[in-house]
């Protein structure tokens, strides 16, 4: 059986790939701009990025509920895990989506979930074959029955009592709050455009 370390070490894989994935983002949007023409626009989809951002730190947050430190202990059905065998991946990548929308552009930030969707997979395969190996059965029955990223809601089951983790949930929230690091730098970034010290390559809507 796989021991409980291998697990750990796919979870700092995540941190690590997560962390990549953001660098490499920040990045590439040094030379892209918002190609809306009216500023309200810009600034509408910016304020909607922060709302998809604030809602994936509280849905990594709701996931943590139910799976923070059992994930190498026990195969978690309820809850954000009965409608998808990854929700912490989905809420993920919906915050890279909303640093996308941070730019102004919704094509930023369709590319940037896709990405993110794309990296995570390989993650994914990882953790799958560890859950198999240790769990056998169990897991094999739960991955025919709840799909492996996209929610399907009409499988939702909630649990009637939780038992927390305070650190872990705090944990979670520190975790998810590098998701607004990229609001300042992307706001500099468009000062820096603004004023021509930074080169605008691409305009994307």
């Amino acid at each position: 059986m796989t021991s409980r370390t291998d697990m750990s070490r796919f979870q700092r894989r995540r941190r690590i790939g997560i962390a990549i994935i953001l660098a490499v983002i920040l990045v590439a949007l040094l030379t892209i701009r918002s190609a809306w023409s009216d500023d309200w626009t810009h600034e509408y989809i910016e304020d909607v990025g922060i709302g998809v951002i604030i809602l994936a730190i509280l849905g990594r947050m709701w996931c943590t509920l139910y799976i923070g430190g059992r994930k190498s202990a026990e195969i978690v059905r309820l809850g954000p895990y009965s409608m998808t065998r990854n929700p912490l991946y989905v809420f993920s990548t919906l915050g890279a989506a909303g640093i996308g929308m941070l730019t102004g552009s919704l094509t930023v930030a369709f590319a940037l979930a896709v990405l993110c969707y794309a990296a995570f997979r390989f993650v994914i395969a990882a953790e799958e074959g560890y859950l198999e190996n240790t769990f056998g059965e169990t897991y094999i029955a739960y991955k025919r029955e709840v799909p492996r990223f996209f929610p399907n809601v009409s499988l939702y089951k909630e649990a009637d009592v939780l038992s927390v983790r305070a650190s872990m949930l705090y944990k979670t929230f520190f975790d998810g709050l590098v998701f607004f690091v990229a609001y300042p730098l992307l706001e500099f970034v468009e000062y820096l455009q603004a004023t021509h010290v930074l080169p605008v390559l691409l305009r994307l809507y």
